[in-house]
Parts: C-alpha cells; structure tokens; sequence
C-alpha cells in the first residue's frame, strides 16, 4: 500500500496478479490505488459484518494466500468473492468523483426527469465506469486461471457479478439544501453509493440464504442448478456455494477451520454471539477487565470540550 504507483515495474510488488490483471496495471496505474483500498476495506468490512459468527473472516487476512475455507466453495467464499467484487467497483467509482483518475469524472446526470423541488446538480459516483474497470480486474484470474475446477469457477464467477448487482441496486438519490439561513427553497441531488458497510450487510443476508448448487449440463452448456431438488431455481441475485462448511468450533487446518477457543462471546445475547452458540456448549470463562473511558464531559464557551477520565470494571467473557 505503500507503493508510488507511477512506474509499470511497480506492478510486479504485487502478489497474485494474474497475467491479465498484470497488463491492466501496466496500463491503469492511477487506479491501482483504488484496488490496493478496495482489498484493505474488504479485509476490514468483511471482519467487522462478521464479528458475532463462529466463522469470523479472520483467514481473509493471509490474502492473496486464502485457506481452505475461501478456496473450496463455500458459502464464506462465496460471501468474500462478492464483497470484494462490490469494493473495488465502489471504490473506482468513488475515486472517479473525488477527482483521483484523471480518465473518469463525476457519473452521468440521471435520465428520470428531477422532481418539483429538486434539480439534478453535484457529482454523482461513477458507477457505470466502477463497474466496468472493476469486473475487469476481479473476473481476470476466474477467467485465466488454470487452477480450480470450471464449478468453482462459474460459482466465483456468479458471486462476483451478485456482489456488483446489490452495489448496482445501492445507488441512491442523495440531496443538498440550498437556501436562506439554512432553508431548503432549492435542493441539489445527485446519485450516490451508501458506505462498503451497507452493501456488506445485504451481501450477508444473501449469505445466510445461500443457495448449494451443482454445475450440470442443462441443454448446450454447464450451468449452476439447485443441488436439492425441490429449491427454486438459482436467481441472479443469490449467492450460491458448491461445498457444506465446517461448524467453524473446533481447529481444522484442512478445513480451515480456527475453532472458537479464546472468543469473546455475549452472555446476554441469544443471536449468533451467544455464549452457549459462539463455545459451541463447551462453555466460557469470566475475567474482569478495567476500561477508561471519558466522562463527565462540560462544555466551555467558547469552543471546547473537557472531559475528565473514568475507571470503570466489566465483565468478559470468553469461550473454553
């Protein structure tokens, strides 16, 4: 992340690049650094949405070196390849309005004819542009690659293109007030994305209701079918997994599985991070721990705050 990005050469710093993604960043270099943002935001989305489940994002860490569980076609792989698919288009966008790329500006002005008490102005996120340059690098190694079975692929392949839909289905109508003292007589809108977060949390919607499927020829070509005979067929918009996943409770390197042991869990809590769901009924130890935090804070005219420093224990808990 620390790279210039002004020389080609620098292209060769990065690990996993694909011949095609390779020649991209030869040719794109201004926008490498929307791709190296895109990969440390999907890091830390990915574990921050996940934060209260047993299987908790953290092997994203070792990427581009990913572990069985993001290799195999799971559901979790199947959740990572399409929130990583959605960051690099949302980031691209977002750096085409910002003015970072000099080849790409503010998005088109909408078509729809503007309301009676709005007008279409401001710089809206370039999503059309986003999602063009993004599909090129994250579909290029799913399209190059020898490695992984053609199921594996076509399964990548489909979780990409749903984690750029749901990006797609995000672009919304955002609004400035203009007007006297701070009234709204006019407003300027414009199409805008909602944070990575927003689109991560739909994203684990369709993760929970993740369809497994098998790759079959129907007709003239492979295509990815239900497993279950009695599921509705395999909509654009699901995500889709090839292969069951482990329970994530107990350390399974073929798996890749790290267990639960020294998780914090909820006590209270009845959803998935519960004591008794995150230990998987092995049970959990308490500790008390001592926090400082700021508090009794005044106002002081003018204009600052000052806040006096507080002691306070909690309880902990974590799993056995």
């Amino acid at each position: 992340s620390g790279v210039a990005w002004n020389k080609s050469h620098h292209c060769r710093l990065l690990a996993g690049l694909v011949p095609d993604q390779f020649q991209m960043c030869r040719r794109n270099l201004e926008v490498m650094h929307s791709i190296v943002r895109a990969a440390r935001q999907t890091k830390s989305v990915c574990q921050k949405t996940f934060a209260d489940m047993r299987w908790n994002c953290s092997s994203v860490q070792r990427a581009p070196s990913f572990g069985p569980d993001l290799l195999k076609g799971t559901r979790e792989s199947a959740f990572v390849y399409a929130l990583a698919a959605a960051a690099v288009a949302h980031s691209i966008a977002q750096a085409c309005t910002s003015g970072e790329l000099p080849l790409c500006s503010c998005g088109s002005v909408p078509s729809e004819v503007p309301g009676p008490d709005f007008r279409w102005g401001g710089c809206g996120d370039n999503l059309r542009y986003g999602l063009q340059l993004g599909a090129a690098f994250a579909d290029s190694p799913l399209k190059s690659s020898k490695l992984g079975t053609q199921a594996l692929k076509a399964m990548n392949l489909h979780n990409n293109a749903v984690g750029r839909q749901v990006l797609s289905d995000s672009l919304d109508t955002k609004c400035k007030c203009h007007g006297v003292s701070g009234s709204c007589s006019v407003k300027t809108c414009w199409k805008g994305l909602p944070n990575l977060d927003e689109i991560a949390s739909d994203l684990k919607s369709k993760y929970l209701a993740a369809i497994k499927v098998t790759h079959r020829l129907i007709g003239p070509r492979k295509q990815l079918i239900p497993k279950e005979m009695d599921v509705r067929p395999v909509k654009e918009t699901d995500l889709v997994y090839l292969i069951n996943s482990p329970d994530y409770c107990t350390p399974n390197l073929h798996l890749g599985s790290l267990g639960t042991q020294d998780r914090q869990c909820n006590k209270t809590s009845v959803g998935s991070d519960s004591c008794n769901l995150m230990c998987c009924g092995r049970g959990y130890n308490t500790y008390t721990e001592e926090v400082v935090e700021r508090c009794h804070c005044k106002y002081h005219w003018c204009c600052y705050v000052v806040c006096k420093k507080c002691r306070r224990k909690v309880e902990r808990y974590v799993c056995k």
